[in-house]
Parts: C-alpha cells; structure tokens; sequence
C-alpha cells in the first residue's frame, strides 16, 4: 500500500511539474522567416493522415513564390485537391506553372503530383539500356512491384525529391508527404526498399546471373529444384521465373538504388532542409506528431516546428460553458435567464388573462375594483401566438447557449491536448491556423491560410 502512494505521489508530482511547464506557451513558428531564407531549399511537411498536409505545403507553395521565390510544389494525394486549388485540370509527374501568382516581386510557382509507377519507370530508363529496359519495364514482378509494393510509393517520393534538388531549377522545393498509416513511413521506406534489394532472397535469385554460362545455367536449375518444393508451392513457379528474370535484368541497378536512398537520406539531414510536422489538436494527432519529432531529433533532421491545424476559438469566451449550459437550463425551466423578483416567466395560455397586468389592480389607483370596467381579455388566437412566438425565441437563445457550450468545451480540450504537447516538447516552435468554415478551394483561400500561417491567427471567432 505504501509503495502504491508513493508511486502516485510522484505521478502526481510529475503532472504537477507538466502542469506548470505547458502554461508557458510554445516559441512562435515564423514561417516567414523560413519561406524568405534562400539557405532554405528544401521545406518537407509531414504528419498523420488527415492533418491538412497538402492544403499546407500548397499555401506555403503560393506565399513563398507572392513573396519572390522559384517554388516548387510536389504533393503524393490522390485527392487532387492541389490541382483543383491552384486552378490547374490536373496534375502529373512533371511540374506544371500555376497562374495567378500576384506581388510586385513574386517569383513563379509550380505543382506536380507524384506518379508513382511513372517515376520508377523512369529510374529503369535512365539507368538501364534500351533492351534491358524494356524486359524490366514489360517483366509481370516488376509492373506489380512498381504498382504497389509496400513502401515504393514513399521511396518514389524520396527519389521524385533527389531528382528535382539535382536539377537546381527551383529556389525551393515543398514536399507533401504521403498519405501513409504512420507519418514515419516516409523516412523508413528507403531503409526498407534497400533491405528487399540486398536481401537475403534476392541475392539467392541472383546468384545464378552473377555466375554465368553453364555453370550458371546448371546453379540455376538446381537452385529452382530446391525452391519448387518450397516457395514453389506457396508463390508458383510462374512467379519465381518472373522474379529472377526481373533480377537478371535489375542486377546492374540495385547497387544505384541504395546510393541513390542514401544520398537523399543525407539530403534530409542537410542544414538547407526544414521539416514541418502537421497536425490537428487532436490527442492521436498530436501524439503522431510528438513521436515524428523524438524521431527527427534521433535522426539529426531539422525540424523547423509544428504547424497546428484547424484549431476552434470563440469571440464570446467570457462567457464559460457551464455558465452557458446553466443560462439554456433556466430558459427551458421558466423561460427568463437569470430570473429575479418581478420577473414571471412563461405560463401556459389558459392563465394568460390572470397573469396579464391588463388583469391587476393598479395599487396607486384608489377606486374601487367593483366599480372599474374590466378589459378585455385578448383573443385567444392572440394570446396563443404571442406565447409561441415568445416561446421560440427562448428555444432558439437556448438551443444558441448549448451550442456555445460545446463549442467552448471543444476549445478547452484542445487547449488541454496542445498544453501536454508543450509539456513534453517546450523547445518546438508552434504556429496554429484557425479553422475555417468551408474547404480551401482556389488560390484566395491558399492565400488566407498561408496569411493565418505567417501569423499563428488567433482562433476566436473561427468556424
């Protein structure tokens, strides 16, 4: 029983000194200083799913290029949000010029969408001659591996990246990470693209090419005696055939893949490189987004700060969610809010004529009550109307102070999810963009973001 009080005396010890951390608020994110910084080429945005990284590396696209540079955006969401926002049809593998971009010195701004399968192909091509080119291009293992293994799309992304920082046609290259299950896929997909090539399966299919002649042709055969009794009857032989031909034809390229991973890796940890961690101030969020930065850190990347999205506010916080809630219970009790003496709330019509002053003695009138002429009661179709009309009113102000009151205890948790964030990592600059009413759909609405992103906009009165 001791040691458990004492556990939790220092659990409680623990969140007191968090307690007391979190209310300091984060360093101030000023992104820019980080768009204006010509040290500054490549900026990576990366997060959960769902957190509004494309949205962001689009307006930080469109306010870096108003404010004079060369940009480049490259975005792996097969939403096509970005084309639709920035006006193009569509988006593809080359980078296309996005018009409208207005400022008295702004520079230019171009998007692309990675093509996956196209950006593989084009590693083969640049990297192979035409023949064996075209064997790997046309071999049944390499389409599917090209397609839709798992982690080529974020391994594409990563090479899509070293290929426009060799071309040193942009300022500034804007990475949208991939929509992947963990925002760490994006940094371990080279590791793990590399592992499959150098494995342990490949190098036993490659074994009989590298030989050569009829030794290697007689390898071979015994090499695929010994699989068809094993992998043979889970894969096919029709499968491995297609793999070691892919092998044979890929050999000369495997060693290109891991330099070239490892080269882009360095990139990364580059001081030219900023990575901006996206998220919402939502608990799974922001603990993906807690985790991305340890893990940068571990990885010596630069972590310029965290971009937190769609953050609530209210115009009118003074007045606190309790109070809210204890203001719509008493209109629905007897319909005045804060109800003192003098004051009747609503009754129901039959007692209208009753409750009605028309129906009370004046006390500074000194006749008596038989001798005055009574008024007359209003029509009951009146008095039915006045009461409903009055009734919907107190409905509707009820109905506004609840809402208010879940609009308030949303902003309080979400004050309480960034304040443990803060907790954990003082040392992360921050910048919060308030949540806007409807979707980002045109250049204005990327303009409005990256404004709310340049000044960390204050979420009162957001939608």
């Amino acid at each position: 029983m001791t040691q458990r009080t004492d556990a939790g005396a220092a659990t409680d010890s623990a969140a007191g000194r968090a307690a007391a951390t979190a209310t300091l608020p984060a360093p101030a994110l000023d992104t820019d200083a980080l768009l204006d910084d010509p040290g500054i080429r490549i900026v990576v945005c990366c997060g959960s799913g769902g957190v509004g990284k494309t949205t962001t590396a689009a307006a930080l696209g469109v306010r870096a290029a108003e404010r004079g540079r060369k940009v480049v955006v490259l975005t792996i969401d097969p939403a096509r949000r970005l084309a639709q926002s920035m006006g193009i049809d569509s988006l593809d593998n080359i980078p296309r010029r996005v018009a409208g971009i207005d400022g008295e010195s702004a520079g230019e701004l171009h998007a692309m969408m990675l093509d996956m399968k196209r950006t593989f192909d084009e590693i083969v091509e640049a990297h192979a001659d035409g023949e064996r080119a075209r064997a790997i291009l046309e071999n049944p293992f390499y389409q599917s591996l090209s397609a839709g293994f798992a982690g080529t799309q974020e391994y594409m992304a990563m090479e899509k990246l070293g290929q426009l920082r060799a071309r040193n046609e942009w300022d500034l290259i804007i990475v949208d990470t991939p929509p992947s299950r963990s925002a760490l896929d994006f940094l371990d997909a080279p590791k793990r693209l590399g592992s499959f090539l150098d494995g342990k399966f490949i190098k036993l299919l490659m074994a009989p090419a590298k030989v050569g002649g009829r030794a290697g042709m007689k390898f071979l055969n015994v090499g695929m005696s010994m699989m068809t009794g094993t992998l043979g009857k889970l894969l096919g032989g029709q499968f491995l055939r297609d793999v070691q031909t892919f092998v044979a034809a890929m050999d000369t390229m495997f060693g290109g893949f891991r330099t070239r991973a490892d080269a882009t890796y360095k990139l990364l940890q580059a001081p030219g490189t900023a990575f901006l961690v996206v998220a919402t101030p939502e608990q799974d969020a922001l603990r993906e987004a807690a985790y991305f930065v340890e893990r940068l850190a571990a990885e010596d990347m630069p972590l310029a700060g965290l971009v937190l999205n769609r953050v609530h506010g209210s115009d009118a916080a003074r007045l606190s969610a309790e109070r809210a809630l204890a203001a719509a219970e008493n209109l629905d009790g007897v319909g005045i809010v804060d109800q003192t003496a003098g004051k009747a709330g609503l009754r129901d019509p039959a007692d209208w004529s009753v409750a009605s002053p028309e129906a009370v003695a004046d006390p500074s009138e000194h006749e008596d009550i038989e001798d005055r002429k009574p008024d007359p009661e209003p029509a009951p179709e009146a008095a039915t109307e006045s009461v409903t009309e009055a009734a919907s009113v107190e409905q509707l102000t009820a109905g506004l102070l609840r809402l208010h009151a879940e609009r308030m205890q949303v902003v309080a948790r979400e004050q309480r999810t960034r304040d443990r964030f803060t907790a954990l990592h003082p040392e992360v600059a921050m910048t919060q963009v308030a949540a806007l009413p409807g979707d980002v759909h045109d250049l204005e609405g990327l303009r409005a973001i990256g404004d709310r992103l340049a000044t960390g906009s204050d979420p009162a009165g957001a939608a």
